[in-house]
């Protein structure tokens, strides 16, 4: 499975699996002891989730750590020209 991270904002990221966006990445709390948020978008039963996700939120204690738990995808800048 091959994931990347669409950067919105500071803090907030969309999650993609080959292309689509599945789940959301987000900081809660201030940079020093922030913690970060994955959450999938559809309540999917456990079986059909995608892998690493056994849950609907997962939660981790930085950025990078969140990196790695999703087999350290490509990080880019959305491109929100023309976006509403």
């Amino acid at each position: 499975m091959v994931y990347s991270l669409s950067r919105l904002a500071p803090g907030s990221y969309d999650v993609l699996l080959n292309g689509v966006i599945i789940a959301s990445l987000v900081r809660s709390g201030d940079t020093d002891n922030a913690t970060w948020a994955a959450e999938l978008l559809v309540d999917l039963p456990p079986e059909e989730r995608p892998t690493p996700f056994t849950e609907m939120e997962h939660t981790f204690g930085s950025l990078e750590e969140a990196r790695q738990w999703l087999g350290h995808p490509e990080v880019r800048d959305a491109d929100l020209h023309g976006k509403i």
